[in-house]
């Protein structure tokens, strides 16, 4: 299982960001058409500079000295309001590229390096910085930091600016060293530093702004909302703002909120564009795809190389089947190549691998999904490279075939179209699904994940059934008789076909030498100041864990030193203060410490196998981190799989007799949903859980059992499932969670759900169709 930290990054840098001396070089430039505040257009002889958010004209003054506090001061910025703009791409390049350029040669310019191209970029950020425009000047230097770092530059600026308020404090440049610690990601102290300018300077809607940023970043999302509304109160019609709180709200997972704050964002400018992508973005997370495509397209029509609205697009329109579409948006994302010394983005690195499996779905569109084997079909060095996110250089690979015009694109399907027997299935999915619904901020709530992952549950539960009964599957083109790989390859099908954007594959289908080396699921709890608001609310149960291994090991090692080791830790309320405590204690403890889970077999009592690691490095708060992983090899994968494969022999064998036994069922089903929790090597995928809750509500229900309750708030399967110390209390606490039921007769009499929709095609119409005004809300 992949994963990448969920870092909260501040809402800015979600945007697409284009360099502007990039945007200067490779587009050509049709002129500034911009209007002072009285309506008055700016005269030619001033210099443009243009944001994504706002539209400047301005005359720049150089200043007289290369300091950056006095480059600071020698610039003037009103907070007042700004005239909406055109696009990034009407900049005036001529002008902007001659004042850079006078900058250098009258050695103005604060730092200069080596790179002349690189003073180019240093000359139009600090330009931006005087003028107030952050937003535009933080994307400048958080592309500059890794050159300036390691120079020492940042540092030599701080400390500018440190002296200029020592010698003068104002409000200036408290916001503005505020500005620069925040590019350097302290937010602990650029949070201080803005606090400090707005008490000597109450009205800068900015400054409030980005100290609601600094809460932001640091996983603090309620601080960061009544922030983001202070500034709004400062200015009312302060877009920023508005888009800042909305995202805050979707990071929380409150969508109709976050909705209402990008729509204010939106009527104040209808062509902003980044709250357009933004909003592109939510809506196709929570599931709303032909919303999503229609912001991507406007954002594309104002900005037309913007990758990240590109990008999205063509996933919006393939994960609904419209593969023409899609796949000629992704192409436009190829074509769009980084320059020389400039990193590739995100999307650019993924979009290859997106192709190249959209292509593959395309060819299988109408074929049964039983016929075919999407582990087995794609070569094993593109799986490899997809789930590790590398550069597509991939030796001797042989492209998908490209559209074959006989397949037509998925078309829109009415739900009145389907029999009211199908109707029934839809709506009782919808309902099942919208049960695995995380309640913890940083999860959004996805319809079509929820009918997705609904309907593996009840494919689940008939194909158990079938089990039970004797009967046997079609698997891969062949018939036999279903294995328990066979529940979570219904699952892991469904998941597939929801988002295409996430590989989902099975980990010992990926090639030997790949395998051999080990894929670790990794998650970053705390790195920095930035904490994971995900897993905040299991940082107690991992405190414990680590306190309780640390005496473990003190009790083995240092039996004499165990009751001054204990005392310490009783005083240890937080995971920071953990790292002092190991240094004073223990001599080998330098940079950090790890501490390893054992899990103990459920086939083999009395054996135990590696868990989890635990791994805290730094030497301060500011610089720690703090995070679990899962280190899968080929020998782990193959002892889970033992693991699994014996409980599942149990669970079959004892079919009937589940029926009749909750607590049996519950412990029996809840064992392979434990072993599955520690065995995500299986699948590789970042949203893999749902995959294992869907097999367990499906067994479940196959035993007679239905699922009532919704998982708790605040409550994550799988992080339960690693601080949990057995089966059967893992088991337990599912069953307070699901709160079963005797399962409804009527279930018996659904539909298969594997004949329903047999091919892509129909799985993809069915996930499509929109069944709002027709399925009975459940509570």
């Amino acid at each position: 299982m992949q994963w990448s930290f969920n870092k909260l990054v501040p809402v800015h840098a979600l945007n697409d960001y284009y360099c502007t001396l990039t945007v200067i070089r490779s587009k050509e430039s049709r002129g500034v058409h911009c209007v002072g505040s009285g309506g008055h257009e700016i005269p030619t002889g001033h210099t443009y500079l243009h944001t994504l958010d706002c539209c400047k004209c301005f005359a720049v003054n150089p200043p007289k000295n290369i300091r950056i506090s006095d480059a600071l001061l020698n610039f003037s910025f009103d907070e007042g309001s700004n005239p909406p703009c055109e696009s990034v791409f009407s900049l005036n390049a001529e002008k902007i590229l001659n004042q850079a350029k006078l900058f250098i040669e009258q050695k103005k310019i604060p730092f200069p390096v080596d790179n002349p191209n690189t003073n180019e970029e240093l000359a139009i950020g600090y330009v931006l910085i005087g003028n107030g425009l952050y937003d535009e000047a933080i994307k400048h230097f958080s592309l500059l930091l890794q050159i300036l770092s390691p120079l020492g530059r940042i540092s030599e600026a701080l400390g500018d600016l440190t002296k200029a308020i020592q010698l003068q404090p104002s409000a200036r440049l408290y916001r503005h060293r505020g500005t620069l610690l925040f590019i350097s990601e302290d937010y602990v102290a650029a949070m201080e530093d803005f606090q400090q300018s707005l008490e000597l300077k109450k009205n800068q809607p900015i400054a409030m702004l980005y100290k609601g940023l600094t809460f932001f970043h640091r996983g603090m999302l309620k601080e960061a909302i009544e922030t983001f509304k202070e500034a709004l109160k400062l200015k009312s019609d302060f877009i920023d703002a508005y888009k800042s709180l909305g995202q805050a709200y979707r990071e929380l997972g409150d969508f109709e909120s976050a909705m209402e704050s990008f729509q204010k964002a939106l009527m104040l400018n209808q062509n902003h564009i980044q709250s357009l992508q933004l909003r592109g973005m939510m809506l196709y997370h929570h599931g709303s795809l032909q919303e999503a495509i229609g912001n991507f397209k406007r954002c594309l029509q104002l900005e037309p190389y913007n990758e990240v609205c590109q990008y999205m697009k063509g996933l919006s329109h393939v994960a609904m089947g419209q593969f023409y579409e899609g796949i000629k948006a992704q192409t436009k994302v190829m074509l769009n190549d980084p320059l020389l010394g400039q990193k590739a983005s995100s999307e650019y690195l993924k979009v290859k691998y997106l192709r190249e499996y959209s292509r593959y779905l395309h060819s299988h569109l109408d074929i049964l999904v039983a016929e075919y084997n999407v582990d087995q079909d794609l070569p094993g060095n593109f799986k490899n490279h997809w789930a590790k996110n590398l550069p597509f250089l991939i030796e001797d690979y042989e492209e998908q075939p490209g559209l074959q015009p006989h397949i037509k694109d998925v078309l829109p399907q009415n739900f009145d179209s389907y029999s009211s027997e199908v109707q029934k299935l839809i709506c009782s999915a919808d309902h099942l699904g919208a049960l695995m619904q995380y309640d913890t901020p940083g999860f959004l709530p996805n319809r079509r994940i929820h009918r997705a992952m609904g309907l593996a549950t009840l494919e689940v539960m008939q194909a158990m059934h079938r089990t039970w009964s004797n009967s046997k599957v079609r698997v891969n083109g062949k018939t036999r008789q279903m294995q328990w790989r066979d529940m979570f390859d219904i699952a892991v099908k469904w998941r597939r076909i929801a988002d295409p954007d996430q590989p989902v594959l099975w980990l010992d289908q990926m090639p030997a030498r790949s395998l051999s080396r080990g894929f670790n699921n990794h998650i970053n709890l705390i790195r920095g100041q930035i904490i994971n608001i995900r897993y905040l609310a299991y940082f107690d149960n991992i405190l414990d864990f680590i306190k309780d291994r640390i005496l473990v090991y003190h009790g083995a090692y240092n039996p004499r030193g165990l009751l001054e080791v204990r005392q310490a830790l009783e005083n240890v309320n937080k995971v920071e203060d953990l790292l002092p405590i190991m240094k004073q204690f223990n001599s080998k403890t330098r940079d950090g410490f790890t501490v390893n889970s054992k899990v103990p077999s459920v086939k083999d009592p009395g054996k135990e196998y590696d868990g989890f690691t635990i791994t805290i490095t730094g030497d301060r708060v500011g610089n720690m981190l703090f995070s679990v992983e899962t280190q899968t090899t080929e020998e782990r994968t193959q002892q889970y799989q033992s693991e699994i494969e014996s409980i599942y022999k149990d669970l079959t064998a004892k079919g009937k007799t589940l029926m009749l036994s909750t607590e049996l069922g519950v412990r029996s089903v809840s064992a392979v949903n434990w072993e599955h929790d520690f065995v995500i090597p299986y699948v590789i995928g970042s949203t893999i859980i749902v995959v294992a809750y869907s097999v367990v509500m499906g067994a479940l229900m196959a035993s007679g059992k239905e699922v009532i309750g919704r998982i708790p708030k605040g409550k994550l399967v799988d992080f339960e499932a690693m601080t949990t110390p057995s089966p059967d209390s893992f088991s337990k606490t599912a069953k307070n969670w699901m709160n079963l039921k005797s399962l409804p007769s009527w279930y018996q009499s659904l539909p298969s759900v594997a004949e329903s929709f047999p091919s892509t095609r129909t799985m993809i119409e069915v996930l499509n169709t929109d069944s709002s005004s027709h399925c009975p809300k459940k509570s």
